[in-house]
């Protein structure tokens, strides 16, 4: 109800700039807030006033003087006769073939009505010291308003400015308090972890150890009537030696086999060599018998030959 003040709506909070598709709805379901009811209706009612008082500063054609008044008037180039009805027509042409031709001259429509003159003196229709005074008026206090409102919004930002250095500091002490809880609160839980890992790790041997204990017990239990008797099967099965015995089974015995072995086979070659060559004697002497018998049989009677021929032999035996 009081004095609408206008601004420059570039520094307006509630004019949105850019794509506006990316701007939070509520969904259909969702319950619609009060206090956003309220500042929509209130925004509607701002809204409302300023189209208000802007169709009231609008500037216009100032009053007429006392005695006269406005009415239209035609400004155009060429007079013509108004009438409510339109005047038609129809005609018909038929165009030839595309030529050339020179441009149409420019048209000038016939004169209709009736032309009436007027006498207007200086000073009659229009006096300029006093047609500009309320255009003066509106320009000055809309300037003076504009300067008022930027000054406003200035000392509003600064104020805003200030408040949010202050929320910034009061942001950033929290932070650090906040960092430093989270920093102790972990060094308690880092502490308290580890304990809990000794202590388990304790736990753990304690009972390993016992573990160890109780096996240890049962094997010398369990032991003590066992290692007589498998010592004893094994002394049975031979497992256990002389090892005097088993070298001379093992190792001289072999060898003493071997040797035996190969003095057999050499024994065995000379025997064989000895009756090859008893072998060969026995058929040459008797090759040179049968020699001898036949060369008797041919030469007998004759001492000489004989007595040549006998020692022609013995010299090749």
């Amino acid at each position: 109800d009081g004095p609408i003040q206008y601004g420059n709506i570039m520094y307006d909070r509630r004019v949105v700039r850019g794509n506006t598709y990316a701007q939070h709805t509520l969904p259909v379901s969702a319950q619609p807030d009060p206090l956003e009811i309220q500042r929509q209706q209130e925004s509607r009612r701002r809204a409302i006033a300023r189209k208000r008082a802007r169709d009231q500063f609008r500037p216009k054609s100032p009053e007429p003087v006392q005695g006269r008044k406005h009415i239209d008037v035609q400004t155009e180039l060429y007079l013509e006769e108004l009438s409510d009805r339109v005047e038609e027509a129809d005609q018909e042409c038929q165009t030839d073939a595309f030529l050339d031709r020179p441009p149409s001259p420019l048209f000038i429509p016939a004169k209709t009505g009736v032309d009436v003159a007027s006498q207007i003196y200086e000073g009659d229709l229009f006096d300029f010291d006093i047609e500009v005074k309320p255009i003066l008026e509106v320009l000055v206090g809309k300037t003076v308003e504009q300067a008022l409102l930027e000054v406003m919004e200035e000392e509003e930002l600064a104020n805003l400015r200030q408040q949010q250095r202050t929320y910034e500091e009061l942001r950033n002490a929290e932070l650090v308090e906040q960092q430093r809880l989270e920093e102790q609160e972990r060094r308690h839980r880092e502490e308290k972890e580890r304990r809990m890992k000794q202590q388990r790790e304790i736990l753990r041997k304690e009972k390993e150890t016992a573990e160890k204990i109780a096996a240890r017990a049962f094997a010398q239990s369990y032991l003590s009537d066992l290692v007589p008797s498998v010592f004893g099967t094994l002394a049975d099965n031979g497992y256990f030696y002389d090892p005097v015995e088993r070298d001379v089974e093992q190792g001289f015995i072999p060898w003493l086999m071997e040797q035996v072995s190969t003095e057999l086979n050499r024994s065995e070659l000379g025997r064989l060599v000895l009756d090859g060559i008893i072998r060969d004697v026995v058929v040459r002497r008797i090759n040179l018998f049968n020699t001898i018998n036949q060369a008797e049989a041919e030469f007998e009677g004759e001492p000489e030959a004989m007595k040549s021929m006998a020692e022609h032999l013995e010299m090749g035996v």
